[in-house]
This record gives C-alpha cells, sequence and structure tokens, in this order.
C-alpha cells in the first residue's frame, strides 16, 4: 500500500528512484479529475510516441530529457517544465538518467 504524503513536507527527487534500463513510477494523488505521477528514467530509455485527450504539465527534477511535441524537439533539463497539449503525439528520451513529475488535469 502506498504511503499517505498529504500534509508532508517532501523532496521530490527522493520520491522516487532510478532503476538500471528501466522505467519507474510512482503516482502521487490519483484522482478523477487528474493525477500526479513521479518518473525515472535510466539514461536512453523513454516513451514512444502517443497522444493523449488533456494537457500535460510536465516538471523535469532531475537530469536532462528531450521530448518531442508534433515533431518539434525540446530539450529540458532539472528545474525546466514543459505543457504538452491535447491531442498532439509526443514522445520522450532520456538524456541522462532524469526524473520528471507529470501532472495531468482531465478537464
Amino acid at each position: 500500500m502506498e504511503q499517505d504524503l498529504r500534509g508532508q513536507t517532501q523532496t521530490l527527487v527522493t520520491l522516487v528512484e532510478y532503476q538500471p534500463g528501466a522505467v519507474v513510477s510512482r503516482t502521487i494523488l490519483d484522482r478523477k479529475t487528474g493525477t500526479v505521477t513521479l518518473f525515472a528514467f535510466d539514461a536512453g530509455q523513454g516513451l514512444s510516441e502517443h497522444t493523449a485527450p488533456f494537457d500535460a504539465l510536465v516538471i523535469v527534477v532531475d537530469g536532462e530529457v528531450e521530448i518531442t511535441i508534433s515533431g518539434r524537439p525540446h530539450q529540458l533539463k532539472a528545474g525546466e517544465m514543459i505543457i504538452m497539449p491535447a491531442n498532439e503525439p509526443h514522445a520522450l528520451r532520456a538524456l541522462s538518467p532524469f526524473k520528471m513529475m507529470l501532472v495531468m488535469i482531465r478537464s
């Protein structure tokens, strides 16, 4: 069972750990109105091109990533963010081990 994080101060970078050759995720909030999920990607790992029916906010917590939205690549590093628009194809590839927080609002 997931630990209840409500009302507790947390350090984002420590809430999910890297695993060699893998993508690790941890759901922080999951409601019918939206989700907040932390991900850790080993270097070279990624997500293939796909679309989502809602805008998604990506906040890079650690490392570097290339996020491609509708064929246009964007390189982001820790402390930067990008909004992936609803219904536009997007993909990502870890340029180094990297962690991100993904916020999706379903409305």
